[in-house]
C-alpha cells in the first residue's frame, strides 16, 4: 500500500484539532498525520500527544519552538515525510475549512489518475467558498487571476492550501531554497513544480471557512502574495535555472 501522510500546520488549534484527527484517521483510506505545532500557547500539542495511543504509529508530531510561519512549518514537515519514505505527501488546514473527506479525491487525482500534484481547488468550477464575507471572496479570487496572468500558470486556484504532492515533486523542488512564508509560499511551489512541468491537475472542492478559533490571515501575508509573485517571475524569466536551483532571495 502506498504510503500517505498528511502535514497539518498548527498554532492554537485546541478547538479542532482532535475531531480533525478523528474525522481523517476514520475514512476508508488510511492516512497518517504529521502534526506541525508552534509552541501553541492554547496546548495544541499536547493534545496531539494525548491521542498518540488511540492512533499508534499512525500520528505523529514536530514541535517547534516558536511561530515562523506557514511556510517554514510545511518544509519541515516535507522533509520529515521524505525522511520517512511516504509516497505522497499532503498539504491540510487543521480548521476543517478542507473537507478531510476530500483527501481520498486528492489521492486518487495523483495515484489513480497519474498526476505528479493534486489541487484541492475553490475556483476550478466556478467559486466554491462558503462563510466568507463577499469583499474576502472577491479580494482571494482576483489575486489568482493576478497570479494567473502574471505568472502565466495554468492553474486557477493558485493560493490553495489543501494539496496531495507526489513525492518526486518535493524532491526536486529545493525545499531549502523556498524563500516566502504566507499565501506566496503556496503559489511558489505551485510556479516551481508547473516550470518543472509536472503533471497537475485542479480537483473541485468546497471551501468552509473556520467555525472555531481565529483566522490566521494579515495584511503583511496578502502583500508578500501580491508583491511575491513579481519577484518570482522575473527571477524565472532572467535566470530560470538559477531560479531553479537557488533561492531569489
Amino acid at each position: 500500500m502506498s504510503k500517505a501522510v498528511v502535514v497539518v500546520p498548527t498554532y492554537n488549534e485546541i478547538e479542532n484539532i482532535e475531531r480533525l484527527l478523528r474525522t481523517v484517521f476514520s475514512l476508508q483510506r488510511e492516512f497518517h498525520v504529521l502534526v506541525v505545532d508552534d509552541n501553541s500557547p492554547d496546548g495544541t500539542a499536547t493534545v496531539v500527544e494525548a491521542n498518540f495511543d488511540t492512533y499508534p504509529e499512525k500520528l505523529f508530531i514536530l514541535k517547534r519552538a516558536e511561530k515562523k510561519g506557514l511556510g517554514t512549518a510545511y518544509i519541515a514537515g516535507f522533509k520529515w515525510a521524505l525522511e520517512k519514505e511516504y509516497d505522497y505527501i499532503f498539504e491540510m488546514d487543521a480548521d476543517f475549512s478542507h473537507n478531510p473527506n476530500d483527501l481520498i479525491r486528492l489521492f486518487n487525482a495523483c495515484h489513480k489518475e497519474g498526476n505528479d500534484l493534486a489541487i484541492g481547488s475553490r475556483y476550478v468550477k466556478g467559486v466554491n467558498v462558503v462563510n466568507w464575507p463577499m469583499s474576502r471572496v472577491l479580494m482571494s479570487w482576483l489575486a489568482s487571476k493576478y497570479v494567473r496572468f502574471v505568472m502565466g500558470m495554468d492553474i486557477y486556484d493558485t493560493t490553495a492550501g489543501f494539496i496531495c504532492y507526489r513525492r518526486n515533486v518535493l524532491e526536486k523542488i529545493n525545499l531549502d531554497n523556498i524563500r516566502f512564508v504566507g499565501y506566496a509560499f503556496q503559489i511558489e511551489m505551485k510556479f516551481k513544480a508547473y516550470i518543472n512541468k509536472f503533471k497537475i491537475k485542479e480537483v473541485p472542492v468546497i471551501f468552509t471557512d473556520r467555525t472555531k478559533g481565529e483566522s490566521k490571515m494579515s495584511s503583511g501575508i496578502i502583500s508578500e502574495a501580491i508583491f511575491g509573485v513579481i519577484a518570482m517571475k522575473f527571477k524565472s524569466v532572467f535566470n530560470r535555472k538559477r531560479f531553479n536551483e537557488t533561492s531569489f532571495h
